[in-house]
């Protein structure tokens, strides 16, 4: 709208002044200066009047828009965003010209500041990492930016220039400033007398006549250090829990085995001891302490193909060894222990010991869910899967596992509990692994949860 509105001035002022100029043609051509000559010139003087007024219009018409783009070209030129055109006096055209001016140096305005947010949020970001990034001119060797990380790796302080670098530390200057890394490598610097490992990579880029290097280091030595020490203590945390969960019932068996025997000490017509059940208690005192130490050596090989001390054994036989472990553990928290078998000859070929690891670390999450539940109880049962495979289902009727967690409760370190090493049940999938098993949980909460053992089945040649 506004452009027609121009475009209709300006042809207007265009007719007017053809006219003039047309009307002055004519008056020339009619009129005789000669012979009345003060007439003559009372004629034309109106006619130059209007032909000059028209002229100048057209000329200041034109001018004056074309100096208001000037203006905003100029300010363009010299990146002078904050000028504001007066969008409220002056012709329409002008008006809607400033608006459009206006409009544009309001978005240059906007995307400056959104580009100054983004560069203070990178330059935040940069700064946290424990990556080292420098970048500085080739020519002048004057820094553009450098993080604390940097320096920190090389220990050197707040650079201006990389000159400062080569006049303190020739050697150092040579490995990581001049010499080229097109991709990563690992050098070995002298830093504070000590030798020190790190890994460099380097690039130069273009920004407008100048050329830049852009150089990324990292402390190998201090990053492979905390990386050991982590797995340090994970693989510490594990073994703590598997000990601490094979000691418990050792713990509570062989202290009720000890109170039968004191009684029968001090009162030996009221408690005569079963030499049987005495037999049997430390027959699986010793069975497990067997196990754990088997465990402290086989766990460090656990994520790989190990070969186990397979055997078969009647699953009756294996509930037998972790009723006698469990029951005076779970009676003295007066949770009940109830088993299932559906076929007392069911067979399986595990390594005993590593199975009833599982087992146990099953039983005390059960026991660990059955906190504060009325009448809890755990049921160890046996079956086969319609394709013939054995299966062991641990139950309980404790809290359950919620929906959006129980995909993550095989995760290794992923736990609920505050002092839970969130171990446990990654161990016994890495057990069944090996076993060419596998594992399965359903779990409702308030209800509890069926944990599955799933062993590979039997050929009819290696049954009993």
């Amino acid at each position: 709208m506004a452009y027609r509105k121009y475009k209709l001035a300006l042809v207007i002022r265009v007719i007017i002044l053809f006219f003039a100029l047309t009307a002055l043609a004519f008056a020339i051509s009619i009129l005789d200066f000669q012979k009345n000559l003060p007439l003559n010139i009372v004629i034309l003087i109106p006619i130059l009047f209007i032909l000059f007024y028209s002229f100048r219009n057209l000329y200041r018409f034109v001018f004056r828009r074309f100096s208001e783009m000037d203006d905003f070209f100029e300010s363009v030129k010299y990146r002078d965003f904050s000028r504001w055109f007066n969008e409220k006096s002056g012709a329409e055209d002008l008006r809607e010209l400033h608006k459009g001016f206006n409009e544009v140096n309001k978005t240059i305005h906007e995307i400056n500041k959104e580009k100054e947010a983004q560069h203070l949020y990178l330059k935040k970001i940069l700064e946290l990492i424990n990556t080292g990034i420098i970048a500085y001119n080739i020519d002048s060797g004057e820094v553009l930016w450098i993080n604390d990380s940097f320096k920190k790796n090389l220990n050197i302080p707040s650079l201006k220039n990389i000159q400062f670098v080569k006049n303190r530390k020739p050697d150092l200057f040579d490995s990581v400033f001049v010499k080229n890394h097109t991709s990563e490598n690992s050098i070995t610097v002298d830093i504070e007398n000590e030798k020190t490992k790190l890994l460099i990579a380097s690039s130069i880029f273009q920004i407008k006549e100048h050329s830049y290097k852009l150089i990324v280091i990292q402390n190998i030595d201090s990053t492979l250090t905390q990386n050991e020490t982590e797995a340090w203590k994970k693989l510490l945390s594990v073994m703590t829990h598997e000990i601490m969960n094979s000691i418990a019932p050792i713990s509570s068996l062989a202290e009720t085995l000890q109170s039968k025997v004191q009684q029968s000490i001090e009162h030996p017509e009221n408690h005569q001891i079963d030499m049987n059940d005495l037999d049997t208690g430390i027959e699986s005192i010793k069975k497990r302490s067997e196990g754990l130490l088997k465990f402290a050596k086989t766990y460090r090989s656990l994520n790989k193909i190990t070969k186990l001390n397979l055997s078969k054994i009647l699953v009756v036989e294996l509930f037998e060894n972790i009723k006698t472990l469990m029951l005076p553990s779970l009676e003295s928290k007066g949770i009940a222990l109830h088993f299932e078998i559906e076929n007392f000859n069911l067979e399986i070929e595990i390594d005993s010991y590593l199975i009833e690891q599982v087992l146990i670390n099953l039983i005390l999450n059960s026991v660990e869910a059955c906190k504060g539940i009325e009448s809890p109880k755990i049921i160890l049962s046996t079956q086969k899967s319609i394709d013939g495979q054995p299966i062991i289902r641990i139950k309980d009727n404790g809290k359950g596992i919620p929906n959006e967690i129980i995909d993550d409760v095989f995760i290794p370190f992923f736990s609920t509990k505050k002092s839970g090493g969130g171990i446990g049940l990654s161990l016994c999938k890495q057990i069944m692994h090996l076993h060419k098993g596998r594992i399965q949980v359903k779990s409702i909460e308030e209800k509890g949860t069926i944990v599955s053992l799933i062993f590979h089945k039997l050929k009819k040649e290696e049954s009993y």
